[in-house]
């Protein structure tokens, strides 16, 4: 029964990537373009040496973004507001980063502190007022990403404007952190030469996958959460608290969503400024249902999604819409959440019969 279902559970992404490319081939036929060769281009190009550098560059933040909107899936909370929580706590890092000079390794802890500290507290807004006030998260982190949005426009045209000589003002961005505050690339570690950086917060990403399982399936924690998230009557009988339990764990939803930030902001930007990478809170909700909320299935959904948007750079040069890598995008995530509920549903039946079984042998 467990192999029949892990099997199922498989073929539900696999099943909606080909019905993905089924649709979108249609598509293509429809606004004559040949499909076989679109795909093929996205193929190559999304496999070349730079393109591969670049997808797990891309899967970086992506991944981090999945597992903040998981922790509040497990809890049966929808963190919507991943988006405003980790461009604000990227924002407050970069300012606060800017001012010191520490030795390397504790600069860089200082500002993921600071972006993980401001993140999970304005998250934690959103617990509190579902606690307190009955207010539903999905309202409440929706309303924080436009308050946190204005916040960030307000602190870059009033305070972190830049001003030349004049008076006048110049760019809206914090300053650069200084050298011990950057990550360098793992390029050199890796002895790549001839290809774009590799960023060092890589190393980061797997370090969050792996508290990300610890907390959620080896401590009790993780085991109170997942409790109060399939059953909170059950869960307080058991000794859980929910109130509690809801707080805490849009706290430590919202202290990962400070992480996406931060490998843009530490190997590549440098500083906060108005052209810092956006959306990835959003795609992150995607990719935790493509992977289903385990961080291994959560990896691959973002090297899925990574792949597609690289790969669909080279259709300009093709004259191919790339709206086409949207639609796939779509399609994949629809197919694998319809996937998913059909498997959870042949289950739950299973699971029926077997029991009437029992009761009926007895």
């Amino acid at each position: 029964m467990k192999i029949r279902i892990r099997i199922l559970s498989v073929l539900a992404p696999i099943i909606a990537l080909f019905t993905a490319v089924l649709i979108c081939s249609a598509i293509l036929n429809f606004i004559d373009r040949d499909p076989v060769e679109t795909f093929r281009s996205m193929f190559e190009y999304g496999t070349s040496g730079k393109s591969i550098v670049s997808i797990i560059n891309r899967s970086v933040p992506l991944y981090i973004s999945a597992v903040a909107v998981a922790v509040g899936f497990k809890m049966g909370l929808f963190n919507i507001g991943v988006e405003g929580q980790y461009l604000l706590g990227a924002l407050l890092a970069a300012a606060f980063g800017s001012y010191f000079a520490l030795p390397p390794a504790i600069h860089i802890l200082f500002i993921l502190f600071v972006a993980s500290l401001s993140s999970g507290l304005w998250a934690g807004i959103a617990g509190y007022l579902k606690v307190k006030k009955g207010i539903h998260e999905v309202i409440s982190t929706i309303m924080l990403n436009y308050i946190g949005t204005g916040i960030i426009a307000y602190l870059l045209a009033q305070v972190f404007f830049e001003k030349d000589e004049n008076d006048s003002l110049k760019v809206p961005q914090t300053n650069y952190l200084p050298e011990s505050g950057q990550i360098p690339p793992l390029n050199n570690l890796l002895g790549i030469e001839d290809l774009p950086n590799l960023h060092g917060f890589l190393i980061g990403a797997i370090f969050i996958g792996i508290f990300y399982y610890w907390l959620i399936w080896k401590t009790s924690l993780g085991y109170d959460l997942r409790a109060t998230g399939s059953n909170p009557i059950a869960a307080k009988f058991s000794g859980a608290d929910p109130a509690k339990m809801v707080i805490l764990a849009m706290l430590i939803s919202g202290a990962i969503a400070g992480m996406v930030g931060m490998s843009g902001l530490t190997g590549y930007y440098h500083r906060y400024t108005i052209d810092f990478t956006s959306g990835l809170g959003f795609v992150g909700i995607g990719v935790a249902l493509l992977g289903r909320n385990h961080p291994i299935g959560m990896a691959l959904g973002a090297i899925l999604i990574s792949f597609l948007e690289r790969s669909s750079q080279i259709l300009d040069l093709k004259d191919v819409p790339k709206e086409i890598e949207r639609i796939m995008q779509g399609i994949i995530i629809l197919f694998v959440v319809i996937g998913y509920e059909i498997v959870r549903r042949y289950v739950l039946t299973s699971q029926i019969k077997e029991a009437s079984k029992e009761v009926l042998n007895e």
